[in-house]
C-alpha cells in the first residue's frame, strides 16, 4: 500500500538501491500511458510490444548503470526513449507511419453521417486523401508535431515532453506547419488553374 503513495523518483531510487518490486510499480503505474501511445503510432500490437518491451530494457540498463538523472520526470524520460525507440522502427524498416481511417482519429469525424449523399462521402475521403498527401510533404519534425496534434489530439505540454523539446518549439513547428501547408496549396492550386 505504501508503494501507491511514493512518487516516481522516489521509486526509481528504491530500484537502484536493489529493491525489483519498486520498477514493477513504475511499470504498472504508467503501462497503460505508454503502450497506448505507442500503439498509436505503430497500430500492430506484437510490434508494440516489443517496443514496450524493449523501452523497459533501456530504462532498466540506463537505471543500472546509474546514468538516469531526470530528476521527478520518470514518465516524460520513458515516452522520450519510446518515441525514439519508434522513430528507430520505422527507419530500420524505411517508412512512414501509413495513416489508418478509424472514426477516432479521422479529421472529418465530425462530418461522419449516416445522410451523407455518396457524392458527399467521395468529396470527403478526397479531401482526406489529398490531406494525408499534404502533410506528407512537411519536413519530418513538423509533420510529427502536427500529427500527434491533429490525429492523437495531444496538448502542446504532451508534444513537448515527448519529442523532447520545449513547448515553444513545439508551437513553432505546429505554426510552420500550417504555413507549408498553406504554401503547398496555393502552389497546386496554381498548377491546376493555369
Amino acid at each position: 500500500m505504501a508503494t501507491l503513495q511514493q512518487t516516481d523518483a522516489v521509486l526509481v531510487q528504491d530500484y537502484v538501491a536493489g529493491n525489483e518490486n519498486a520498477l514493477a510499480e513504475l511499470i504498472k503505474r504508467h503501462e497503460s500511458k505508454i503502450y497506448g501511445f505507442i500503439y498509436s503510432k505503430i497500430s500492430d500490437r506484437d510490434i508494440s510490444n516489443d517496443i514496450f518491451q524493449d523501452t523497459f530494457i533501456k530504462v532498466i540498463k540506463t537505471l543500472k548503470s546509474s546514468s538516469y538523472n531526470e530528476e521527478g520526470k520518470f514518465l516524460p524520460w520513458v515516452m522520450r526513449i519510446s518515441h525514439n525507440l519508434i522513430v528507430d522502427h520505422y527507419r530500420r524498416n524505411k517508412k512512414m507511419p501509413l495513416f489508418r481511417e478509424t472514426e477516432e482519429f479521422s479529421i472529418f469525424s465530425i462530418m461522419t453521417d449516416d445522410t451523407l449523399s455518396i457524392e458527399n462521402k467521395i468529396i470527403s475521403e478526397q479531401v482526406e486523401n489529398d490531406l494525408k498527401k499534404l502533410i506528407e510533404e512537411l519536413p519530418a519534425d513538423q509533420k510529427e508535431v502536427l500529427i500527434m496534434r491533429m490525429y492523437q489530439d495531444m496538448s502542446f505540454k504532451e508534444i513537448s515532453e515527448i519529442t523532447g523539446v520545449s513547448i515553444n518549439t513545439a508551437l513553432g513547428r505546429m505554426r510552420y506547419a500550417l504555413m507549408n501547408m498553406r504554401k503547398v496549396i496555393d502552389k497546386h492550386q496554381i498548377i491546376l488553374t493555369n
